[in-house]
């Protein structure tokens, strides 16, 4: 599908503004910097992103996912146990990074108060997509554990890859699998839970009340994640 205009003129700032990331940050120098090197409008730089180089960071993250779907889609998973298709496209998703120090502002950026649900609203976004990609069809309160969890597990792991130096990331790859593991571990005593026939009946009432819980609709999903009912058509 072709590009929006915006879309091209917001590629076009990226690409300038990435070679000056590592320098200033996502910052306001950075942006005026991407307007000039793309030799860009700035009337029309600022009405494509307003909020300027946070903006930026924003398709910065963005671009990373889907060139993560994109490899996933091209990877053969048909053998895989689930738990390794996660894991798979959780590193999938880390080396289509092509520039660690970016994302390092990117995470010192999205620290900041006011831009913390930015920051978080785009961890969801990429679990969302790991989930739908990997053709997850969970419509009840297991659409929000299963992102929830796995925004735990891919933000831990990015944070550690920040700091990993170890030969092709290995060290990354070994702290992604035992993070995996240990959701596992928690699945597995659920299921145990489910089983006992006394716990079962003490939880009766909890567990009715998460069955009320229904995935979002796909009109609903572009904001908050979640809601209590089907939306009405």
């Amino acid at each position: 599908m072709p590009k929006a205009p915006y879309e091209i003129v917001t590629d076009q700032l990226l690409d300038a503004a990435l070679a000056h990331v590592a320098f200033d940050g996502w910052s306001d120098a950075t942006f005026r910097a991407a307007i000039a090197d793309a030799e860009v409008d700035p009337a029309l730089a600022r009405s494509v992103c307003p909020r300027g180089a946070v903006d930026l960071a924003i398709a910065f993250h963005k671009r990373g996912d889907a060139e993560m779907v994109a490899r996933i889609r091209a990877s053969d998973m048909s053998e895989m146990r689930f738990r390794d298709k996660i894991a798979a496209a959780v590193r999938h998703r880390i080396e289509a990074i092509d520039d660690k120090e970016a994302v390092r502002r990117g995470s010192t950026l999205f620290a900041l108060p006011h831009l913390a649900g930015d920051g978080a609203k785009l961890v969801w976004g990429t679990v969302d997509l790991i989930w739908d990609t990997l053709g997850d069809s969970s419509d009840d309160v297991n659409w929000y554990t299963k992102r929830g969890t796995l925004a735990g597990v891919y933000g831990a792991t990015v944070l550690f890859w920040l700091g990993d130096d170890s030969l092709e990331n290995q060290a990354t790859w070994e702290f992604l699998d035992r993070r995996i593991d240990n959701v596992m571990q928690i699945e597995k005593v659920k299921a145990q839970v489910k089983e006992n026939p006394v716990l079962s009946k003490l939880l009766a009432g909890p567990n009715w009340a998460l069955s009320q819980i229904k995935a979002p609709g796909r009109m609903a999903r572009t904001d908050v994640p979640g809601t209590w009912s089907d939306p009405q058509p």
